[in-house]
């Protein structure tokens, strides 16, 4: 009788999952690390804090243009 091996829970940690998602905007990542990332982060967490990431992005945008063109 064979026995599926059940894979180990995934622990990553809000920071790790931080730090993917702005490897991920800046668009540079080493494969290891990248890898490691895939082993460990849950796609909830990724998706969550992406989502997050752009709002504060945008936000930041629109203080940023706001404070360049105030009179």
């Amino acid at each position: 009788m064979i026995m599926a091996e059940i894979p180990p829970p995934k622990k990553g940690s809000l920071w790790r999952t931080v730090k993917a998602v702005a490897w991920g905007f800046f668009g540079v990542r080493k494969n290891s690390d990248y890898q490691e990332d895939i082993a460990k982060l849950t796609p909830l967490h990724i998706v969550a804090v992406g989502l997050v990431a752009a709002v504060l992005f945008v936000v930041g945008l629109i203080l940023l243009v706001k404070f360049v063109v105030a009179p």
